[in-house]
């Protein structure tokens, strides 16, 4: 009986994982649907290898999450200017304007697995040394792994299975939730992709 009851009360406290993204439909995502972003073979894509993208742009969920841990596959490819992209955290829409503000597992040459925070302190806040870099990162163009985890202060991001930040937040009246979102950054010739995005929300710390 005692056995019954840990596993569960373990149950309720721990969700397992479930897609944010069925790889065929936008449902649970706002953003610039169509005129910026699609769906190509179960991954969200945005881009062009023949024109540049104006700025920003963010594909968001309509939920808020807070504690969680993230997991999924992004392919980024380029030719000319910032080839760049991200994964969006605890962050929020900034009102009447194309960008986002809060957390950013960031990504693009130089800035693979680096923590950096989006239009709110515009810096980077974790970045991995070059020899842990050199271990997690793929050539341009090949899929690569993200886990990011997120409970209370403590932020941690995964490249293709090596550490890459570890980083814990001093700084008072930063939010704690937010939406995810993937991004494109503008003013380069590239192409992004994300898919087989899973989360499971964590038991707020």
């Amino acid at each position: 009986m005692r056995t019954l009851l840990f596993l569960l009360a373990t149950s309720l406290v721990h969700a397992d994982p479930v897609p944010l993204f069925d790889g065929k439909t936008f449902t649970g995502w706002e953003g610039d649907i169509g005129s910026v972003w699609r769906i190509e073979d179960g991954a969200f894509v945005a881009g062009s290898l023949e024109k540049k993208q104006e700025k920003n742009n963010f594909l968001a969920t309509e939920k808020m999450y807070g504690d969680f841990e993230l997991t999924l596959k992004w392919k980024l490819e380029g030719t000319e200017g910032f080839v760049n992209g991200g994964v969006q955290f605890r962050t929020v829409r900034i009102p009447n304007h194309h960008e986002v503000s809060g957390y950013q597992a960031d990504l693009g040459k130089g800035y693979d697995g680096a923590l950096y925070d989006e239009s709110r302190r515009k810096k980077m806040l974790a970045q991995p040394t070059p020899e842990v870099l050199a271990k997690a990162q793929k050539p341009l163009g090949e899929w690569n792994d993200y886990r990011i985890r997120a409970e209370g202060k403590h932020i941690q991001i995964w490249l293709n299975g090596v550490q890459t930040a570890d980083f814990t937040e001093t700084e008072p009246n930063i939010d704690l939730t937010g939406i995810i979102a993937v991004q494109i950054h503008g003013g380069a010739t590239s192409i992004v992709r994300y898919k087989d995005l899973m989360i499971e929300e964590l038991p707020a710390n």
